[in-house]
């Protein structure tokens, strides 16, 4: 059974004012616990300073004293303000984000501090660079009719580490990919890879980029007649035969209208028996302001329309078609 519901925007601005809205209050006052607790510190920290300085003019042999009580205070401060973020953070995600999820499938499981896992993240070899940190939560996991999905953010980087001239190093961390990244059923073993991604290449350097699309990639290039799709996608695949079994001209308008949809560079991976999808979005995608209004309906909107993408992509894709079988 279809569980999907409709994205109107009533049904929107029911769930904010009976679901969301009444807990604002008690909201507003975990996130003022937290503010009291950042500005305890600094005006704490602020005082100290004051006393240092005074203490420096003095010529007082206790110098260290106050140095020692800032750093403190700041330990002290930091891990209590820590403490009330985390609470604020939770209760966000119950009331306002979990609802989001269950308003568009009550059968959906959702799980804030959640992932995709890393072992999914690097079978879909959709981002074959190294990284040194994996990070993700807002874990989406169900099923739409006959097919089952998982959906995360994530946030993936690696560490550069370079030397000037003057033999000082500087380590900055550099991001692989941070969006939301999805995988699903495709009811079909895929005997070879087939990889589409962003064509940078030919949108920014023309002919030279097509000729740069041949050496590289992760596989040989695959081209196709569709020329809006070859104009947004590249293709690589080990089997060019099934590369164009898969890619139907309805399975490229899906992904064209995915691009257009969610405005963002998309990437799309199918190994194994499924589809993988990452759309690269550089915010923080479901987390709560510090400052400001807590969440407004077109906020609610906007998480609402990144939580779909999970049917979008199923429906789009013609996933619960089942034209294939399992071979």
């Amino acid at each position: 059974m279809d569980n999907t519901q409709t994205s109107g925007v009533v049904s929107l601005e029911s769930l904010y004012n009976e679901k969301i809205e009444p807990h604002l209050v008690e909201l507003k006052g975990q996130r003022g616990k937290f503010q009291q607790e950042i500005f305890r510190m600094v005006l704490s920290v602020l005082a100290l300073v004051v006393f240092i300085l005074l203490f420096n003019q003095s010529g007082s042999g206790l110098f260290l004293v106050p140095v020692i009580g800032v750093i403190a205070l700041i330990i002290v401060f930091g891990i209590r303000a820590n403490q009330k973020m985390k609470l604020y953070r939770t209760a966000f995600k119950e009331k306002v984000v979990a609802r989001i999820v269950k308003t568009i499938n009550p059968e959906w499981l959702y799980h804030a501090d959640g992932m995709i896992s890393e072992s999914v993240y690097r079978t879909s070899d959709i981002f074959r660079r190294s990284y040194d940190k994996y990070r993700g939560d807002d874990l989406v996991r169900g099923t739409l009719d006959k097919t089952d999905f998982e959906c995360s953010e994530l946030h993936t980087q690696y560490r550069e580490v370079t030397t000037d001239s003057k033999g000082r190093t500087r380590t900055r961390w550099v991001t692989i990919f941070k969006g939301l990244f999805f995988h699903a059923d495709f009811n079909k073993e895929f005997h070879g890879r087939t990889y589409v991604s962003p064509d940078f290449a030919e949108r920014f350097l023309g002919r030279i980029g097509r000729k740069f699309q041949k050496i590289s990639g992760p596989a040989p290039l695959v081209v196709l007649e569709n020329v809006e799709f070859e104009k947004e996608f590249v293709v690589h695949a080990t089997d060019q035969i099934e590369a164009r079994y898969i890619l139907t001209p309805t399975i490229m308008e899906a992904m064209l209208n995915i691009r257009k949809n969610y405005n963002c560079n998309v990437h799309f991976s199918f190994i194994g028996s499924r589809v993988y999808c990452a759309l690269s979005i550089r915010k923080n995608l479901f987390e709560p302001k510090l400052f400001g209004s807590i969440v407004d309906l077109h906020e609610i909107e906007n998480m609402y329309h990144l939580f779909r993408v999970n049917e979008v992509i199923i429906h789009e894709l013609n996933l619960n078609t089942r034209i294939w079988t399992k071979d």
